[in-house]
């Protein structure tokens, strides 16, 4: 249960592409933020991934994860070449396997691997191919499986990959987009698995190429072309929509906190955590993480590459949940009753990162990344005053 949203240069208020996403797991699931630098590897490693070995590449870019902690793969996340991948869960006609790739390690592997938005498209879509997707999606459930949908964005560009096992389709974003927990593309999408219509048809899905509609085929379910504004869904493409050209990364925040539908979740399955990505066309791009259950009772911190000095974990996966980490401390306390305190807070910080902005072209690139360091702590800092 998550929702991706993705507003192109064309639709914000600065020209740059912001991106967002909510991650909605079991509400006891901690999810941390964790960071990877660039690193070189060996000819012939192997790659430990969730439940799969792979071969290793010779370099992996750094990256910067919120991460569920006992999986290698991520829920959202960013790389140093401002790429940003969000991922949903989705249900389908096709087999759910019990081996393969987690959708959360095909979105780590895109964006080590990846160095733009259409990079990481391919080389998710060569790995579903490969090694397929599978296995057990929760810490303590694996019988909990399912395909996956993604937004893959950068400073320019911005896809929606939907899934089927290993079938999959594409859709390059045009403006404003959102997923959420069902498959979406329309029709036969800007690009396809080869085979995929004959083998709908095949399967009895559709009875014939011009009655294929990947949605509604791999769904076996009839789709409104509005969709309900009280749906998470529809009412995240409502929200971009209505606000295209004065979209700003404050405003995605925003998104993410809505209760009226959902997207901000509650309950058994919660928004665990949040992510905003201000990707920047050639200049520093700004990625907004909660590492905090409910966006609603958190700070987003900014983080800017390159990311040492800035407060992150080491990637896991992690065998055991450590007391001492602030996601569970936060999930404790929750301080619904400082909700005030905590927009002022993050707000201030926005303002003063808006201004480290306005100022770049003044100032050089490590003193840019100073700044930012100093908001990052800052408003680490500021969330642990808020739960004491």
């Amino acid at each position: 249960m998550c929702d991706t949203l993705v507003a192109l240069g064309n639709s914000t208020e600065d020209r740059h592409v912001i991106f967002g996403k909510n991650s909605d797991r079991p509400f006891n699931e901690v999810q941390l933020i964790t960071h990877s630098p660039r690193t070189k590897h060996e000819k012939g490693d192997s790659l430990k991934c969730t439940y799969l070995d792979i071969p290793q590449v010779s370099e992996t870019n750094a990256i910067l994860l919120s991460q569920p902690f006992w999986m290698w793969g991520a829920e959202m996340g960013s790389n140093e070449y401002g790429v940003a991948i969000g991922n949903e869960a989705v249900y389908t006609h096709e087999p759910l396997r019990r081996i393969g790739l987690l959708g959360m390690d095909l979105l780590r592997l895109g964006l080590e691997r990846g160095k733009s938005a259409k990079e990481a498209l391919e080389i998710i879509i060569d790995l579903i191919e490969k090694y397929g997707q599978g296995g057990g999606c929760a810490y303590d459930d694996p019988s909990w499986m399912y395909h996956n949908s993604f937004i893959i964005a950068d400073s320019k560009k911005a896809y929606v990959l939907e899934t089927a096992d290993n079938w999959w389709i594409v859709e390059k974003v045009k403006n404003v987009r959102s997923i959420s927990n069902t498959i979406t593309i329309r029709g036969k999408g800007d690009r396809r698995k080869e085979g995929i219509i004959q083998y709908s048809i095949e399967k009895g899905y559709c009875k014939n190429e011009n009655e294929f509609d990947f949605a509604v085929t791999f769904s076996g379910s009839p789709i409104s072309t509005i969709p309900s504004p009280y749906s998470r869904g529809g009412k995240s493409s409502l929200l971009l929509s209505e606000n295209v050209g004065k979209i700003t990364p404050k405003l995605m925040m925003e998104f993410l906190r809505e209760h009226q539908a959902g997207i901000c979740m509650h309950g058994g399955f919660e928004s665990v955590g949040s992510q905003v990505s201000h990707l920047r066309n050639g200049k520093k791009s700004i990625h907004w993480f909660t590492g905090t259950t409910l966006p609603c009772v958190s700070i987003y911190k900014p983080y800017a590459f390159p990311i040492e000095g800035q407060k992150v974990y080491v990637p896991g996966p992690y065998q055991m949940v450590d007391s001492d980490w602030f996601w569970l401390k936060h999930a404790r306390s929750k301080p619904v009753n400082r909700k005030i305190d905590l927009r002022n807070i993050e707000n201030s910080i926005i303002s003063r990162v808006d201004d480290i902005i306005n100022q770049e072209d003044t100032i050089n690139d490590e003193n840019f990344i100073e700044k930012i360091k100093m908001l990052n702590l800052e408003a680490w800092n500021k969330s642990y005053e808020m739960i004491n």
